[in-house]
């Protein structure tokens, strides 16, 4: 790591839990943008976004998916919010091995938002630009960061562990089937 810094944006999605209906249209968008190809159908299952919904005190949730870890939290903390007990992983968003939320149905490798990335950009994710009731907003802000380098061991490590996960075949036909769908 250098000690070089500058300016980056650092784009990040809002969440308003007070705006929520739970209408689901965030995960509609999502899972219908990540199809391969775009928008050829729908499975919320592959959303990078969930609501947590509790429909008899409405009260909804949306959990945007995280970064993937290798092993379970400690943590078995309860929460109670308006009388009903939620779980620490109702709310988490992680794809973690004690749960299949954020994991690609299909392959089982994690999910991880990313703000709909595409070529050309969109003006903003699918989730934020298809919530009327405003509960996802967009923001975009500089910050200034440390320039950090990538070694090739990361990624090495990186790619150890999901290959001891997953298993080098699994990992092989996602790396193919993703390479289509950039060429795509």
């Amino acid at each position: 790591m250098n000690g070089d810094s500058k300016k980056k944006i650092v784009k990040e999605i809002k969440i308003d839990i007070d705006k929520c209906i739970g209408c689901r249209a965030c995960e509609v968008a999502c899972s219908a943008f990540h199809a391969n190809p775009k928008y050829s159908s729908i499975n919320p299952a592959r959303s990078r976004i969930r609501v947590v919904m509790d429909e008899l005190n409405n009260e909804y949730v949306p959990i945007l998916a995280g970064d993937y870890t290798p092993a379970e939290c400690p943590g078995r903390h309860t929460f109670l919010i308006n009388g009903k007990q939620y779980s620490e992983c109702s709310f988490c968003r992680a794809s973690c091995p004690s749960r299949d939320l954020f994991k690609e149905p299909d392959s089982g490798l994690p999910l991880k938002c990313d703000m709909c990335e595409s070529d050309p950009p969109l003006p903003e994710p699918m989730c934020v630009q298809v919530c009327r009731t405003d509960a996802l907003t967009y923001v975009e802000r500089e910050e200034e960061v440390k320039e950090e380098e990538v070694s090739e061991d990361e990624v090495e490590i990186g790619l150890d562990a999901l290959i001891d996960k997953y298993g080098l075949q699994k990992i092989e036909e996602t790396f193919a089937r993703m390479s289509l769908a950039k060429k795509g």
